[in-house]
């Protein structure tokens, strides 16, 4: 079964018509090319914001296309693509993060729920407005390893607390703390960065 079917991409969300979905499910090899190069330019940016390196990220990347091209057999054909798509691929960094063997050690044993939650503050789920995009990803990068995980499944992937202590394995109080912790990081990082640029200005 042969496709010339196009996809269209705006900007961050991919629009994806069923007549190649379905190619794809027949093993149209260039069906599934095109489904890859999408994907890459859509996925590629967020598996760089759960890995340090591109080849870790690309792996991802890849593993995370392989489930979504094996799950297009068993989804309706009007599922919602960019959206079922991205859940998979974020669930698959969350997967490979957790295999890691750094998981555990890096959750301390003594952050109870009481002592967490007697931590945690209100947050929203919103970035500085003034700052750009890509700079604050900069930032994120140089979080501590899992509270920048916690803030990228918080305020850029929009899961709530539950969700993300089911996906880490931790309590929700401990998802509030890490966002807490990343957001006060963050908070102080612009400051030094502000009062930089106030003394480049004199």
């Amino acid at each position: 079964m042969r496709s010339n079917v196009k996809i269209r991409t705006l900007q961050k969300s991919i629009d994806i018509n069923t007549e190649l979905l379905q190619a794809c499910v027949h093993d149209d090899r260039k069906a599934i090319q095109a489904l890859f190069e999408h994907c890459f330019k859509v996925f590629m940016p967020v598996c760089r914001r759960y890995h340090n390196n591109d080849e870790d990220a690309r792996s991802s990347l890849n593993i995370g296309f392989m489930k979504i091209l094996k799950g297009l057999e068993n989804v309706d054909k009007e599922v919602n693509f960019p959206a079922w798509s991205k859940r998979i691929m974020v669930n698959t960094l969350i997967d490979e993060y957790r295999k890691s063997k750094n998981y555990l050690s890096k959750v301390s044993a003594k952050e109870t729920e009481r002592e967490l939650d007697l931590q945690a503050v209100p947050t929203e789920n919103e970035v500085e407005a003034s700052f750009g995009y890509e700079n604050l990803l900069k930032l994120i990068a140089t979080l501590p390893e899992i509270s920048g995980k916690v803030f990228n499944l918080y305020v850029i992937e929009g899961y709530n607390h539950k969700e993300i202590g089911d996906l880490l394995g931790m309590s929700e109080g401990t998802s509030k703390w890490h966002l807490s912790t990343a957001r006060k990081v963050l908070r102080e990082k612009l400051e030094k960065m502000e009062v930089q640029m106030q003394r480049m200005v004199i």
